[in-house]
């Protein structure tokens, strides 16, 4: 059995950062911490939103980490330390099928619980 069938489920985390600077300091934490595989950086979101009762507009950073899916609580845990917002957004986002190489790759690199 490989290592991707072990697991359940490989999990994207979809995050939104302030900056930057700030999705690109959570990734490297994550990713040297081994509770994310890899990261994506997508700069230039805009993103409306209402907060406090009123609604507002600003620029944000998309940040996609891969992980195995028993590493998502504790890496929503460690993205919330270390992030700015007051609630940031950290959504899970299950994968499926897909190509079990990289699966097996995402197994090995997340290795953190």
């Amino acid at each position: 059995m490989s290592k991707a069938e072990e697991v359940t489920v490989a999990s994207m985390v979809y995050v939104t950062c302030g900056s930057l600077d700030q999705a690109r300091q959570i990734a490297r934490s994550v990713v040297e911490e081994r509770l994310a595989a890899c990261a994506n950086i997508i700069d230039g979101m805009h993103a409306v939103f209402r907060w406090e009762g009123v609604v507002q507009e600003g620029e944000e950073v998309i940040l996609i980490l891969k992980t195995r899916s028993v590493n998502v609580a504790a890496l929503s845990a460690r993205v919330k330390e270390l992030h700015s917002f007051e609630v940031p957004c950290v959504v899970e986002i299950p994968l499926g099928g897909g190509n079990s190489d990289y699966f097996d790759w995402i197994a090995n690199e997340s290795t953190a619980v």
